[in-house]
């Protein structure tokens, strides 16, 4: 109890700053006094807000969408303020800046397209009421807060949702409950991981599979004796074969993911996919580590581990589960960010010619995408579900060569496709 009160005031304390600092650059140009003034009405005003939200808030709940609406805003304003100041842009660019910047983060390729449109709009409408020295920190709040009404009322359907708060892993067994315990993934990661939880570490496991058997894998839709055994092998003894990268990129997601590789991949050391075929020139390098528990003689975790050949730079730190519900099995790959593990849950489906179809699309409640906070000393979860990214996985033979495409979509549109050719070593 102590510790929810703890947090309820740390997030009133963190409005009570923000609205400040809003209210204070919305109020700016009239003068110190009015940007005091205007910083204390903010503080009072969002540090309300936050007060209801919480009290309203209910467990395994997020905070109310209105409230985090108001949160954005606030948010928005003084990146307004000091956007305008360095570059002495007008209402129009500074609103279609805020707004482009939300659309991004809604991720959804319509919302990201919205984005600017929304925002240069309502820049567009603080120039005509206010002309062009229209307050900036205003023009960008606005501009978040326009689009994310408009959004919501466009787009209905919620793109994460509180799954589960602080609860066992046990419970949740379609989550793999591992994290990274520093702010770099990188190669290394399964090293470190044995030496916090104890038990047998092998770097670069021979004749090992990202799967112990397929056999755990079967169920109504699956049966593991009518897959290729050269499509067998590979999930079982993954260790035995290279793979050869062919990224295909859609062109309107590039620019998105460039920014992302730079900011995001690179600095943490996870999923920093090749951008195009000359960077896979350099030749891929797969390998899985593995940690065996003292006193056993099972593989408790498969690290499948790729990175670039000629700098061991990573691509993928995958950590691979299987696990069995109502009589069907289904692969959970987690990867591990700071404090926290992104994981996918496909259900394995057959292909025609004995290939394996792995997909987060079923119908089913287990498969799917979801990002789940680990607490350090509790080993509780914290979970959201991620709507409308999906996945599927197919791995095949083709004249007698093994050849696998893993696709990717958001919302249903197709942003990337890795191409796979995979040989023996």
């Amino acid at each position: 109890m102590a510790d929810e009160t703890g947090k309820r005031a740390g997030g009133m304390a963190f409005a009570a700053v923000v609205g400040a600092l809003a209210g204070a650059a919305i109020a700016s140009r009239r003068g110190a006094r009015a940007a005091t003034l205007g910083g204390l009405a903010g503080a009072v005003a969002l540090g309300a807000t936050e007060a209801v939200a919480r009290a309203r808030q209910r467990p395994g709940e997020i905070p109310a969408w209105w409230s985090r609406v108001v949160m954005s805003g606030a948010l928005a304003a003084p990146a307004g303020w000091l956007g305008a100041r360095l570059t002495k842009a007008g209402p129009v660019p500074v609103g279609l800046a805020a707004g482009a910047v939300a659309g991004a983060l809604g991720l959804r390729p319509q919302k990201v397209a919205l984005g600017p449109v929304a925002g240069a709009a309502v820049g567009a409408a603080w120039r005509l009421a206010a002309g062009p020295d229209a307050p900036p920190a205003a023009v960008a709040a606005g501009a978040v807060v326009g689009f994310r009404v408009l959004s919501a009322a466009v787009f209905r359907d919620p793109q994460v949702s509180l799954l589960a708060e602080r609860v066992p892993a046990a419970e949740l067994p379609f989550v793999v409950p591992l994290e990274a315990r520093t702010g770099y993934v990188g190669t290394d990661y399964v090293r470190r991981l044995a030496e916090d939880v104890g038990g047998s570490y092998t770097a670069d496991a021979a004749d090992v599979g990202i799967v112990g058997s397929l056999d755990d894998l079967a169920g109504p839709q699956f049966d593991p004796a009518e897959v290729d055994p050269l499509v067998r092998e590979f999930y079982e003894h993954t260790t035995r074969f290279k793979l050869d990268i062919r990224p295909e990129w859609r062109p309107w997601v590039r620019p998105g993911y460039l920014l992302y590789r730079t900011l995001v991949a690179r600095p943490l050391g996870q999923a920093n996919v090749p951008m195009n075929q000359r960077e896979t020139v350099r030749g891929v390098r797969s390998r899985i580590d593995t940690i065996t528990p003292d006193g056993s003689e099972l593989v408790g975790v498969r690290g499948w581990i790729r990175s670039f050949a000629d700098t061991d730079e990573p691509i993928y730190v995958g950590i691979y589960t299987t696990y069995r519900h109502d009589g069907r099995g289904y692969v959970s790959v987690g990867f591990p960010v700071p404090q926290a593990n992104f994981t996918a849950t496909l259900l394995p489906l057959p292909r025609p010619g004995g290939g394996l179809v792995l997909s987060s699309r079923t119908g089913l409640p287990h498969p799917g995408h979801y990002l789940s906070y680990i607490d350090p000393a509790s080993r509780e979860l914290t979970t959201l579900a991620v709507h409308g990214f999906a996945e599927r996985l197919d791995v095949f033979t083709e004249d007698g060569e093994l050849r696998a495409a893993h696709a990717f979509a958001l919302y249903g549109l197709p942003f990337l496709v890795l191409h796979y050719k995979i040989a023996r070593k």
